[in-house]
C-alpha cells in the first residue's frame, strides 16, 4: 500500500471524531453558561430584595409621631420597592421594632440612651422562584429568598 492510501484509510477511520468532541465540549460549555445565567438572575433578585429591605429600614428613621407609624412606613416603603419583582406573587414584607440588646419587642422600653435604643428589622421573603427563573434542577434552586436589614432607632417621638 502506498502512503497516500494509508493516510486516506486513517482519515476515513477518524471521520466524525471532531463532531463527537464538539458535542461533548458544547454540552459542558452550555451547562456552564446556563448555570451562570440562572444564578446571575437569582443573585439579582436577592440583591433587589436586600435593597428594598434597606430602603424600608431607612424609612423608619424619618420622623414619625410613634413607633407603630415608623414600622408601618418601613413596610410601605419596602413593599413599594419590590413592585418590580416578576410573576404574580408579591413578596411578604414585615417589620418589627424590638430592643437592640434584649430582643424584647416592648417599645415602651425604648429611650434616648445607648442601652435603651430599639432596632427596626425589615424582612422581605419570596417563594416559588421556579416560576420566574429559567428551568433549573430543584436541588440547585433555593425555596426561599430573604432580604433583611436592621437599623437602630431612638425614642425621639412626641
Amino acid at each position: 500500500m502506498t502512503s497516500a492510501r494509508r493516510q486516506s484509510a486513517r482519515a476515513c477511520a477518524q471521520r466524525g471524531a471532531y463532531a463527537v468532541e464538539f458535542a461533548f465540549v458544547f454540552l459542558l460549555a452550555f451547562a456552564l453558561l446556563y448555570g451562570a445565567l440562572c444564578y446571575g438572575m437569582l443573585f439579582a433578585f436577592r440583591l433587589g430584595l436586600q435593597n428594598a429591605a434597606e430602603d424600608g429600614a431607612r424609612a423608619a428613621l424619618r420622623y414619625q409621631p410613634d413607633f407603630e407609624t415608623r414600622r408601618q412606613q418601613a413596610v410601605n416603603v419596602a413593599t413599594a420597592r419590590v413592585s418590580w419583582m416578576p410573576g404574580n406573587k408579591t413578596p411578604s414584607v414585615s417589620a418589627q421594632i424590638c430592643a437592640a440588646d434584649t430582643g424584647s419587642c416592648d417599645v415602651s422600653n425604648c429611650g434616648l440612651t445607648w442601652s435603651q435604643r430599639c432596632r427596626v428589622t425589615v424582612t422581605i421573603q419570596t417563594r416559588d422562584l421556579g416560576l420566574v427563573l429559567p428551568p433549573m434542577p430543584n436541588f440547585a434552586l433555593p425555596s426561599v429568598l430573604i432580604g433583611q436589614a436592621s437599623i437602630l432607632l431612638d425614642a425621639r417621638t412626641p
